[in-house]
């Protein structure tokens, strides 16, 4: 019967009705190729780190147990504590610097190019560096200021300094150059973005209202950069607090970091003393993004 009313329904011009999926199921099966994609790109090696973190090692071979050695002297251990508190001091110089400068920069592409065509030729300009590699950027930094660089030679020649500066190269100073090259386009594009989206008619009301170009600044457009001011704060801290080979080439060995870290711990085989500073770090970057989020919500840039 039910296939003769089905047959009759087709030939009186009737589609039969597909079977009704459930709201609930239907949010779950459209949400699966994404868990699953996050779920072994993502979870799944973060897992991988936190258990390994628990094993024993010796120069031999790893031992699956659970121990929490690792984390004792990760954070039982001086050096650590103070390999820590380097890396955030390089970071918080890092990102005060790339934040002022990317403000600044992408403040000077929004509202002072008046073409939207000249603002995207001069903001792939500013991209240009970043068709090369990383490590190219930053050994480039090599001979403009080692002793016999470009900088020391030019200060030499117009008789400003004596000899050469020590301190320009393989130093916390070249470090932090070197981070804040390699990092501020990340802190200018978030920026440039919300920028462009702010409203003029804003800034135009400020100024018919009597206010000065440094209150507009403070009072408007400011608070509206702030998501895309956050974004790139979340996008300079990650990346400078796991960056090691900076730190390795531009201090010539004399700085260290945790990520320095953890790479020299891997190339001596101790993977499960690396995996906890691993897991340790990861906490930290967590708390700072948290704080990011608490003071700024960028729900308004997404």
């Amino acid at each position: 019967m039910t296939a003769v009313a089905t047959s009759g329904e087709i030939k009186a011009g009737k589609a039969p009705r597909a079977a009704a999926v459930p709201s609930w199921l239907l949010a779950y099966l459209q949400a699966t190729p994404l868990v699953l994609i996050l779920g072994f790109f993502f979870i799944l090696p973060i897992l991988t780190i936190l258990v390994v973190s628990f094993w024993d090692y010796d120069f031999a071979g790893l031992y699956p147990d659970f121990l929490t050695m690792n984390y004792s002297d990760t954070l039982g251990s001086w050096v650590s504590w103070k390999t820590y508190l380097n890396t955030l001091k390089f970071t918080a110089i890092t990102w005060a610097l790339t934040l002022a400068i990317g403000f600044w920069v992408a403040y000077f592409l929004a509202f002072h190019i008046r073409t939207t065509t000249m603002q995207m030729v001069l903001f792939l300009v500013c991209t240009v560096p970043f068709l090369t590699s990383n490590i190219i950027r930053m050994i480039s930094w090599i001979p403009v200021l080692g002793r016999n660089g470009l900088v020391n030679s030019t200060l030499i020649e117009l008789g400003i300094i004596p000899q050469p500066i020590e301190w320009l190269l393989y130093s916390d100073f070249a470090v932090v150059l070197a981070l804040v090259h390699l990092n501020t386009l990340f802190m200018v594009t978030p920026i440039f973005n919300t920028l462009m989206r702010i409203d003029r008619a804003l800034i135009e009301a400020a100024r018919d209202c009597g206010a000065s170009g440094w209150q507009v600044l403070w009072n408007v457009v400011l608070p509206l950069a702030k998501p895309g001011m956050a974004i790139g704060s979340i996008f300079v801290v990650t990346l400078v607090m796991a960056d090691f080979s900076t730190v390795q080439v531009m201090s010539g060995g004399q700085s260290a970091s945790v990520a320095l870290m953890m790479k020299n711990q891997m190339s001596l085989l101790q993977y499960p003393a690396a995996a906890a500073n691993a897991v340790v770090l990861l906490m930290v970057v967590l708390l700072m993004v948290a704080a990011i989020l608490r003071v700024v919500d960028i729900r308004k840039e997404l």
